[in-house]
């Protein structure tokens, strides 16, 4: 049995691949914690939410930064500077971890505080500032989760050609 020596973008592309899952797989779990958390235990709801800023700030974007510089390696070592996918891909990345940093840390924030005042009060369903923060972060978080998707088609489709 013979090993073949794999090249040093075998092992980037391994990183850069693992980082996107890291950063990525359990945002897409998301919308089924919180449908379920809703109906199974509304006071779960200010954990889940701070437990979301968490994920972000100590998964999402430091595997997004190793995502971007696994990118940056590979598209130098293999001069791909020139190509669409790399461009988009660069792009997506920036996309991604401004909307992380700017909209979904201090929703998510809101939502943990707006979950623990509505809980307090004597009322048995959600304010309707919290259901709209919910809705509006849910919608720019499937949005992300779409640009995700389309990026990961686009380099599947180059690594195809």
């Amino acid at each position: 049995m013979t090993l073949v020596a794999a090249h040093f973008a075998d092992y980037v592309l391994a990183v850069h691949i693992l980082a996107v899952v890291v950063a990525f797989g359990v945002t897409f779990a998301y919308p089924l914690f919180f449908a379920v958390g809703t109906r199974l235990d509304r006071s779960a709801m200010p954990w889940f939410h701070r437990m979301q800023q968490e994920i972000g700030r100590r998964l999402v974007s430091p595997a997004l930064l190793l995502v971007l510089i696994a990118g940056i390696i590979l598209a130098s070592n293999e001069h791909q500077w020139k190509h669409f996918y790399v461009q988009w891909g660069i792009a997506a990345v920036i996309v991604l971890g401004a909307l992380e940093g700017a909209v979904m840390t201090p929703s998510e924030r809101k939502l943990a505080a707006l979950a623990e005042r509505d809980l307090a009060a004597p009322s048995d369903g959600w304010s309707a500032e919290y259901e709209a923060l919910a809705r509006r972060t849910g919608t720019i978080g499937a949005l992300m989760g779409l640009l995700v998707v389309v990026t990961v088609f686009f380099m599947a489709l180059h690594l195809g050609a």
